[in-house]
């Protein structure tokens, strides 16, 4: 590990708790390469410590677990056409999100915050994934002009009522209750108890004693608004495209009251029309797909983008200059080709293949 992975990723051996803090607290923690190869050093070291009965993964600082991965840095590669590099990163988080989904220890993730995109990746994809009050999560590439990745979508695909078709068409936020209904959390905890877990997990003397010590401290998460409005949530994100799904939000914020639907329909047509209707697709392939399968496919499909005109632009109006303004190129749902869609599935000549399966 390097020293500049060792300062960012900070490790710590807890009597048989194996801490990662993801230590970047300025960017709430954003992934860029350097994190990624110390987050899976420290994964094989704590395999390989029979000492090790758990692994914990939390963010430094009290804005988040993880704010997604390092799109500046990205940005800056598509800007010089260095699309090695940015196919690279994707290699590595992808791989790292595959091992963390079979890791052989069990392994806790404190979702404290915002947990967007990548800092999903490496959280949903463990087998105690912990959501406080304070939590902020959301798959946002769509915001930023490409396809939610992370195999994010395998999770997303198997929600109830179309709830994640919701999350990865619109990359809105949600709260605890609506991450523990979608599938990407386990527990809520309150914030203020989240050092008392750690410290009980500490003491655990095998893997089994991690669930008895969560479902311990584990509390009601209280209602979840996609739960409260299923019904139409499924009929509308159940429509064959975009442009039926926005007609259908429509209606559907004419007969409710609580303003989701209007915030649905609102993200929807915010978003970059490429990405929206390349994650309905991936995500309905994603329904019939293995973790890996979902990860070799957005591979594909980020690599892809890359060389798109949204990404660049995403990123640029969001995360660069910072205006929000992005100008999208299909600017609509309806110049959107099938064609179009397809070809960001296709396998990129010259490029490595990513295989996990």
């Amino acid at each position: 590990m390097s020293d500049q992975a060792t300062e960012l990723v900070l490790t710590e051996t807890q009597s048989s708790l194996g801490v990662i803090t993801l230590n970047r607290p300025r960017a709430v923690n954003a992934l860029n390469y350097e994190m990624l190869k110390g987050v899976d050093a420290a994964l094989t070291e704590f395999e390989k410590d029979d000492a090790v009965q758990a692994v914990l993964i939390r963010g430094a600082g009290e804005r988040g677990l993880c704010a997604g991965g390092d799109v500046v840095s990205l940005y800056r590669a598509i800007e010089k056409e260095d699309y090695e590099q940015g196919q690279e990163y994707f290699r590595v988080e992808y791989t790292l999100n595959h091992r963390i989904a079979n890791f052989s220890k069990p392994y806790i993730a404190f979702m404290d915050g915002l947990v967007l995109g990548g800092g999903v990746g490496v959280s949903a994809h463990g087998s105690h994934r912990i959501v406080t009050e304070n939590t902020k999560a959301g798959m946002p590439e769509t915001v930023i002009g490409f396809s939610p990745d992370i195999g994010g979508l395998n999770i997303l695909a198997r929600a109830p009522h179309n709830f994640g078709t919701a999350m990865a068409l619109t990359g809105i936020h949600v709260g605890a209750a609506d991450a523990i209904a979608v599938g990407l959390a386990d527990y809520f905890v309150p914030a203020d108890k989240l050092e008392d877990l750690q410290k009980s997990l500490t003491e655990v003397s095998s893997a089994e004693q991690v669930t008895e010590v969560m479902e311990k401290f584990a509390q009601d998460a209280g209602d979840s608004p996609f739960e409260e409005n299923k019904e139409w949530i499924e009929i509308a994100f159940g429509e064959e495209t975009p442009q039926e799904i926005v007609k259908a939000l429509e209606k559907a914020a004419q007969g409710e009251s609580t303003g989701l639907a209007e915030e649905l329909f609102a993200a929807i047509l915010r978003n970059s029309p490429t990405g929206v209707k390349t994650a309905l697709k991936a995500i309905r392939l994603a329904e019939k797909q293995s973790l890996a399968q979902t990860l070799e496919q957005d591979y594909l499909t980020s690599c892809n983008a890359m060389r798109a005109h949204d990404m660049r632009e995403g990123i640029r109006a969001q995360v660069v200059d910072k205006d929000r303004n992005p100008v999208w190129q299909p600017a609509s749902f309806d110049q959107v080709s099938d064609e179009l869609v397809d070809s960001f599935f296709e396998p990129i000549d010259g490029a490595k293949e990513l295989k996990l399966g």
